[in-house]
């Protein structure tokens, strides 16, 4: 099992009535073997002093980015740091952490750090299930940090539900797993597509989709966060993907990412087609933009290069092909023909019928269909979160 020996952790408090945890889960890290930084944001002092937590961390606390000792340089320590975890994780901090509110030493630290960031929440469980608070966390999420779930029980309130900060036991098994897990793709080429094509009419029209590329963008993210060395095959989109480890190419139309996916393709281990491909193209695509001359316009179109039975019929031993299915009606039936017809390993289901599903939301629900008629459902949950779904499974599938 991963210990935490080694490891440099910052450990953000803030003024919440679990903040009694972190004194627990202060001393647990330290008995790891981490090094651990405490951070306070001025209210949380009103519920654990200062000095018992540097007493248990063999470290001053820091509640101020400047103070009678001096400068406690944020800079410094997002830099330092191989961990951040923000536990007690209050709503006031989730919507300064969410948009940037650097009025405290741990949202300055957040912004500086560039280590991976967990955080816990706590707090009443109508404030948890406030669609504000939720969209917090999950903005947080979709900048890449990582939600350690909330606990059920009995609240500081009187009433009993979620909201609870998870036990410092469950924190710290959270991040031996994190660990674990960091490197699960390490040695592994994964080549995935991502984003809409765009299929010229003219110099400024196109056959196109809704696709923002935010699920493939999750995909490879996740996939580099895991060591893996990644080349994201990306269609018109804004997005960047901001991990180290990927090699992103950015094509426009179908034949564009049909000849790049090809060409990578036999040196990849694993292969995911999450671009949303346009199935056909004009067939001629006019030099000159093409005037409104009549109350129609007939356009001849033609089939696009079919992307996953390229693959499909390519595929080696040893080589994993997964496949993504968007639909509307008969979702399983038509998704488990498609796992066949592509010669997939196993295809995610998303259908446009499940609410915040779909193109440019940042949530996502999928299915995951394998061959031996296994499926498993997920619940909405962040693109990021769902990243990690997909490759918890096809993780399983290359062992």
């Amino acid at each position: 099992m991963t210990n935490l020996k080694g490891k440099k952790i910052l450990l953000g408090i803030s003024g919440s009535i679990a903040a009694y945890k972190s004194a627990f889960l202060t001393r647990l890290l330290v008995k790891e073997g981490a090094e651990v930084q405490v951070l306070m944001t001025p209210s949380a002092k009103s519920f654990i002093t200062p000095l018992t937590l540097a007493t248990l961390s063999q470290k001053p606390a820091f509640s101020e980015v400047s103070s009678e000792e001096g400068w406690n340089n944020h800079v410094e320590m997002g830099l330092w740091a191989d961990a951040m975890i923000i536990a007690p994780a209050t709503a006031t901090t989730l919507a300064k952490m969410s948009i940037g509110l650097a009025d405290n030493i741990i949202v300055a630290t957040y912004l500086s750090a560039r280590c991976p960031v967990f955080f816990a929440p706590a707090m009443d469980l109508d404030m948890w299930a406030h669609p504000t608070t939720q969209e917090n966390v999950r903005r947080l999420q979709n900048y890449g940090n990582h939600l350690i779930p909330v606990g059920e029980g009995e609240l500081a309130s009187g009433l009993a539900g979620p909201g609870r900060m998870a036990e410092p036991e469950e924190i710290v098994e959270y991040l031996r797993r994190f660990w674990q897990q960091e490197q699960s793709l390490a040695g592994r080429k994964v080549l995935i597509t991502a984003g809409p094509t765009y299929e010229p009419i003219d110099p400024v029209r196109f056959i196109g989709n809704r696709s923002s590329g935010k699920m493939g963008v999750a995909l490879a993210e996740a996939a580099a966060r895991r060591g893996a060395a990644v080349i994201l095959v990306l269609g018109p989109s804004r997005l960047s993907p901001q991990q180290p480890g990927i090699q992103t190419i950015r094509v426009e139309t179908a034949d564009q990412m049909h000849k790049v996916a090809v060409q990578h393709f036999p040196a990849a281990d694993l292969a995911i087609l999450a671009a949303a491909v346009a199935d056909y193209r004009p067939q001629e695509a006019s030099l000159q933009k093409i005037k409104k001359k009549s109350d129609t316009l007939n356009l001849e179109l033609t089939k696009t290069p079919d992307i996953a039975a390229s693959l499909g019929r390519s595929k080696k031993p040893g080589q994993l092909l997964v496949g993504f299915a968007l639909e509307t009606q008969n979702e399983l039936t038509n998704a488990r023909e498609k796992l066949e017809k592509k010669n997939f390993d196993c295809i995610v289901l998303n259908s446009l019928q499940d609410a915040g599903a779909g193109f440019n939301y940042d949530t996502n629900k999928v299915s995951i269909l394998h061959k031996n008629n296994k499926i498993r459902n997920f619940e909405l949950k962040s693109k990021a979160a769902v990243a990690e779904d997909i490759l918890n499974e096809v993780e399983a599938l290359l062992r």
